[in-house]
């Protein structure tokens, strides 16, 4: 199934600037439609090419991916018509400029941590926090961030590329997780979102399409999502979990990019210092410490045979 590349005849811009158009409604912008019934819902091609201040021709080239030239200024013109925001506006002008989709994506090599990532990870290890790549592939995590999001998963997995847990699939198909969020639909969608812009920045990636498909078939929930083409950038975000051990608490994920942006993203998750959470996450990392085995008493006496 082609997910990415040319997602249809006209690609992921004109499916982006159908979907969001059709969001919109005329009272949505100021317009008076007179009390007429729309075949369609949404404003009409030649309505968002008015606001955007374009010819009704050229936008409708625009959304049928038949003019890959767009200036910045009418792209601008059109995020504002559509009311986009910082986000999806960003998203808008990385899928116009991105390259037509020539031969079938190369499968690209595997994902691993960066040094300074690992290192980054041990500096933290009080903190949960778990290196994820660009498909939301889990690469590593720290003990407290295996404890805190994927306890019920063995340690090790992200260690083999095989069997490294899927951050997205996780929240969409495994029911630990699913129950983990007390307002699970806005972490899908935050999810879904950030998928979009990935997908924007990675159109010829076949893993990235086939972890698209695999979430489409089998999650309605992912599949409607997808479809509404909402963009989000998950840089900061307050979630309250459930954990089954230490159960209700609040916290704030953040994600830290590479000043490059190729290399794996950092996810940690923290709490109001003193809050109760804290305290659950404090209480966490204590319940999950390995046990020492049994030394001699500090001042204890030794005997020597």
């Amino acid at each position: 199934m082609r997910i990415l590349g040319v997602m249809n005849k006209h690609g992921q811009l004109a499916e982006f600037l159908q979907a969001r158009r059709s969001q919109l409604r005329p009272e949505d912008v100021g317009l008076r439609t007179y009390g007429e019934r729309r075949r369609v819902p949404g404003l009409r091609r030649e309505e968002l090419a008015m606001l955007a201040g374009i010819s009704a021709p050229y936008y409708t080239r625009l959304e049928q991916g038949q003019s890959r030239n767009a200036s910045p200024e009418v792209l601008d013109a059109v995020a504002s018509a559509l009311r986009l925001d910082d986000s999806e506006r960003a998203h808008l002008h990385t899928l116009a400029t991105a390259p037509r989709r020539g031969r079938a994506g190369t499968r690209p090599r595997t994902e691993r941590v960066t040094a300074a990532t690992s290192a980054l990870l041990a500096a933290v290890e009080g903190t949960p926090a778990l290196a994820l790549g660009r498909r939301s592939d889990v690469l590593a995590w720290n003990r407290p961030g295996h404890s805190l999001f994927a306890g019920h998963l063995e340690p090790d997995s992200p260690d083999d590329p095989a069997r490294r847990p899927n951050m997205a699939k996780l929240v969409f198909l495994d029911a630990h997780t699913r129950d983990l969020y007390t307002d699970w639909p806005a972490k899908a969608r935050a999810v879904v979102g950030n998928l979009r812009l990935t997908a924007g920045r990675y159109p010829d990636d076949p893993s990235l399409a086939a972890l698209i498909g695999e979430l489409t078939m089998n999650s309605r929930e992912f599949s409607a999502m997808w479809a509404d083409h909402r963009v989000l950038a998950c840089d900061v975000a307050d979630y309250e979990m459930r954990h089954p051990l230490v159960g209700t608490l609040t916290v704030t994920q953040q994600t830290l990019q590479s000043p490059q942006g190729g290399g794996p993203s950092l996810v940690v998750a923290t709490a109001e210092a003193g809050s109760p959470s804290a305290a659950a996450l404090a209480l966490l990392d204590h319940a999950t410490t390995p046990r020492e085995t049994a030394r001699p008493h500090p001042g204890a006496e030794t005997r020597t045979i």
